[in-house]
Parts: C-alpha cells; sequence; structure tokens
C-alpha cells in the first residue's frame, strides 16, 4: 500500500513534466542584455531576420506582454533570481542587489536533484559595477545635472564573412554547448543551465575612459545583412518642451538632447537589430547542441531578457525607462508537454520564472513569492491554475540616469507610472490601445483612473515610503563611501562621469552634495 501510495505522490509531483525517457525534463535558460521583447512578435521578425527565435514561436509559446521588473541590470536580474519584486529584496540599483544568502531557484533545482550550471553574465549579486555607476545612483537627489553618458554612435567592424563580433558572449556559448555535449552521457540526471549573455547590450567608448557608460553600437557587415533597412521606423519625438520633467533628465543624462539626423537614428537603431541577430545565433548554436546530442524532446528552454533597449525612441537609448523599448522583454518557452504556436496576452514578469522553473522541474515553490507559475499558461493539458495570474505587473527603477524612484503599474489598456510620493511629480498615464508609441499623457483626463490605479499600486506596494527608504539608503550609501576615502574623496570623484564642469567648480558640487547629506535623515 505504501507503495501505492508513494507512486501516486510522485505521479502528482512530477507527472505533468515527465519526459519520454522517465525522467523529469532538463531546463535551459538563455537570458540575454538589453532585448526589445517586441522584437519577437511578428513586426520584429520582419525588421531582422531572428531565425531561432522563429524556431521557438513556432514550437514552444510567446508571452506578449512580458516586463521586466526594473529596467537595468543588476535589479532585473535579482528579481528573476529571487522571485520577489525589486522593493522586497531592497535591489535598488546596480551596486545593491541580492544578499549572498539568497535562494535562488537554481539552488533549489540543484537541492532536488539536478546537476545545475551557470555560464556567463550573472550579474545579481551585491557590490557589482562601477564607482561612478553607483555613486551616480546614490546622488540622484543632488540639485546639479550629473554629466552625460558618450553620446549614441555606431562603429561597423570586419567585413562579411565577420560573424563573433563579442567574442566574451561567444566563448560562454562555446562553453554552454560543451557542457550540453558532456550531460548527454547522464541520460537520467536531469540538469539545469542558465547562460547569459552581454549581447546585445551597447559597448563601452573607450575613447570617453574607463568610467564610460556603454554608448557604441557595434556589429559587422555580415549582421547587418540581416537587417530589412527600409523597415525601420524612425521614431517620433516629442518637443523638449512637451516632455515630461524626469523624461528630459534622462534624455539629457543620456546625451541624446542634442541633435540627430533622421539617418543617424536609423542607423543605430539598424546596428541594434543586428547585434539582436547576433544573439539570436548565439541561442541557436545552444538549440543545435541540444539537437544533436538527442536532448532537445526533454529540455525545456526558456530566451528572455533583463530589460530592453530604447533605441532612440523617446529621444533616448539605454534602457532605465518604463516605455516600452526599455521595459518590455522577451519570453519564448518551449519543452515536453508545452504548447506549440501559442501566443500568450497575459501580462506576465520575469518574477513569474522562479515559480515556472520550480512547476516545470516538480519542485515544490516555498516562501513568498511575487510570482506567479505560468506552466497553466501553455501547457497542453489546459489544467486550472491553483493560483490565477494576477491581471497587472509591477515594475519600478531606483538608478541612475533617472532622478525620481518610479513605478510602473500595467493592467489591461492602462500604463500608469508615477514617480517617488506620487505628489512632488507629475505622473504619466498611456492608453496602450490608442497610443502604442505613448507620446500622449492622458493623466489629467481620466482623474477616475488615476485615482484607482493609485489605489492598486498601493495595494501592492507602499511607494511612497519605499521612495524614502531608497533616499535613505543613498544617503547613507554615499556618506560611508566618501568617508572611507578620506583626503582621497576629491580626487576620485573628480574622476568620475560626472557633471559637466565639475573638475572647474569642485567647490560648488560639494557643497550641493553636502546641502543634500546634511538635509537628509543621516549623515556621517
Amino acid at each position: 500500500m505504501n507503495f501505492f501510495f508513494a507512486l501516486i505522490l510522485l505521479f502528482r509531483l512530477y507527472g505533468p513534466s515527465f519526459c519520454e525517457n522517465g525522467t523529469r525534463p532538463n531546463i535551459v535558460m538563455v537570458m540575454c542584455d538589453a532585448f526589445d521583447g517586441r522584437l519577437t512578435f511578428d513586426n520584429g521578425n520582419k525588421v531582422v531576420q531572428l531565425p531561432y527565435i522563429q524556431y521557438m514561436r513556432e514550437l514552444g509559446t510567446t508571452f506578449l506582454n512580458t516586463y521586466t521588473n526594473s529596467p537595468i541590470c543588476c535589479p532585473s536580474r535579482a528579481a528573476m533570481w529571487s522571485g520577489q519584486f525589486v522593493h522586497l529584496t531592497q535591489s535598488w540599483n546596480n551596486y545593491k542587489c541580492l544578499d549572498a544568502n539568497t535562494t535562488t531557484w537554481m539552488d533549489f533545482l540543484e537541492e532536488n536533484g539536478y546537476h545545475t550550471k551557470m555560464i556567463g553574465k550573472l550579474d545579481y549579486s551585491s557590490g557589482g559595477h562601477s564607482v561612478s555607476n553607483r555613486v551616480e545612483a546614490w546622488t540622484r537627489d543632488v540639485q546639479f545635472l550629473l554629466s552625460q553618458e558618450g553620446r549614441p554612435v555606431t562603429q561597423l567592424v570586419g567585413n562579411e564573412s565577420t560573424v563573433r563580433i563579442n567574442q566574451i558572449d561567444w566563448k560562454n556559448t562555446n562553453v554552454a554547448t560543451q557542457w550540453i555535449q558532456q550531460r548527454a552521457a547522464f541520460p537520467h540526471q536531469p540538469f539545469a543551465l542558465y547562460l547569459g549573455l552581454n549581447l546585445p547590450h551597447t559597448y563601452k567608448t573607450d575613447s570617453l575612459g574607463p568610467t564610460a557608460g556603454g554608448s557604441t553600437f557595434r556589429t559587422s557587415p555580415y549582421w547587418l545583412k540581416k537587417v530589412s533597412y527600409d523597415l525601420i521606423s524612425i521614431p517620433k519625438w516629442l518637443p523638449v518642451a512637451d516632455m515630461h520633467p524626469v523624461d528630459y533628465y534622462s534624455t539629457f543624462t543620456k546625451n541624446c538632447s542634442g541633435h540627430f539626423t533622421a539617418e543617424e537614428v536609423k542607423s543605430i537603431r539598424a546596428f541594434y537589430y543586428a547585434m539582436c541577430a547576433e544573439t539570436d545565433a548565439m541561442l541557436g548554436q545552444v538549440i543545435t547542441a541540444l539537437r544533436e546530442n538527442g536532448l532537445l524532446n526533454n529540455t525545456t528552454v526558456i530566451f528572455t531578457a533583463d530589460h530592453g533597449e530604447l533605441a532612440m525612441e523617446h529621444r533616448q537609448y539605454y534602457k532605465m525607462s518604463m516605455f516600452e523599448g526599455s521595459s518590455r522583454v522577451p519570453l519564448l518557452i518551449m519543452g515536453p508537454g508545452l504548447s506549440s504556436g501559442l501566443q500568450v496576452d497575459q501580462l506576465v514578469s520575469l518574477v513569474d520564472l522562479y515559480p515556472t522553473v520550480l512547476e516545470i522541474a516538480g519542485v515544490a515553490a516555498v516562501g513568498n513569492l511575487s510570482g506567479h507559475s505560468l506552466l497553466p499558461l501553455m501547457s497542453e493539458s489546459n489544467a486550472a491554475p491553483l493560483q490565477p495570474h494576477p491581471h497587472w505587473v509591477l515594475s519600478e527603477y531606483h538608478g541612475c540616469n533617472v532622478n525620481a524612484s518610479t513605478y510602473m503599474l500595467r493592467i489591461g489598456k492602462w500604463k500608469y507610472i508615477t514617480y517617488a510620493d506620487g505628489l512632488s511629480v507629475p505622473p504619466q498615464l498611456f492608453d496602450m490601445s490608442l497610443d502604442e508609441r505613448e507620446l500622449h499623457n492622458v493623466i489629467w483626463n481620466f482623474p477616475d483612473v488615476w485615482v484607482n490605479l493609485d489605489k492598486l499600486l498601493q495595494s501592492i506596494v507602499d511607494y511612497p515610503e519605499v521612495s524614502k527608504a531608497v533616499h535613505l539608503y543613498n544617503s547613507q550609501a554615499f556618506g560611508a563611501w566618501r568617508y572611507s576615502l578620506g583626503e582621497n574623496y576629491s580626487q576620485v570623484i573628480a574622476n568620475l562621469r560626472w557633471h559637466v564642469d565639475w573638475q572647474k567648480d569642485v567647490l560648488a558640487n560639494e557643497r550641493a552634495i553636502d546641502r543634500w547629506l546634511y538635509g537628509s535623515a543621516w549623515y556621517l
């Protein structure tokens, strides 16, 4: 009797996930950096050739409305790995992310019999990124403008046979495929592989020095041939006078407030799409390795990204924005028992991957997760979910290049964006059914919608209190860092990417920081 009871229990836990060979499915996640999720839709596939994304579209499920939980590298990945919203993990910026003892979904898989491997860009633990990046996040409330990022530029390298531009990503992809070949010799133990790519993130602009950000869109003629240049759209920009003050701050610090010709904008977008095509080829190498080693039918493959890339939409490049180009990410999943050719309209976000992966593996999730499993939305069995997915998604941002904590609630046709305490900076509201390009802020036209969405948002996160906590953290972190430098402080800060006239007027800017610190709740 005990044997049959155990068998029934095992089937309930693992039955939906069993593969042809009787084992639980392997799980492979390829997560890239700065991939616009809209490129995985029909129109996106026309502007650039993405054959392996198309392959996953045909054999798996495409989630059409997937959002990052924070449009910047480390906090976004921290949400994905932990299954919790940013305000719960307190992953405020690219320097402060998950605590070292945080249990990720990969940890759970390993504890439950999976052979695990993580390769490439992880970027979810605290202490990473440059001094410049963290100081800019800490001091965004100081009343002066930071100096600008490098102006976005394009760089053509190689020739029509030059395939491997990002050598580090290709090296990591090779390591991943070799590891897959090795695991083929152990068919009875499931494995979980994570490959983190840096593409299609922009490259550092070396001429701007070691503290410069990534402002160079780099590719070769080989990849540019994959782009349909005539189909590239030139995004419409609002007049500077009509821009939201936070958006203009971002535009200025990203060095996009100057003049750009239509051809310049189109070239930047073409180079970005070419970089996406190179990313797709790396995904293809992983899929090919699974197929050639007889593992594809027993493997769930997930393709996603930490955030998108504006690529000159809204007079900006980079991420750090709640506009669609920055906050919308790809999510494609294919594997045994999952629907083929399915497109899901449900609003989802990266925190949903934690419970999804665990349910696919037949592992019970523990703890208080922000996300919900997506398996019922794509399973061939059409089983009803134990917990229906909410009809909204949340994203928040607390890092550099934006001078106020930002919160985005997406629900139905509405995108609601509010800042700081909800009072000191005007909010934004976009009707996405009529205004896909997000050019018309209709917040004043729909006061009832505004009130109701803000009430819903505050039921999810007490965002005025979170903004206070971030402000306090910023002043404490900067004060401690400044104190630790002692007499070297002025020299170190003068060498950062900073105020335009910093070295001409160091004293004035130090006074601005002092006023900010003294006005904060804590000061060293």
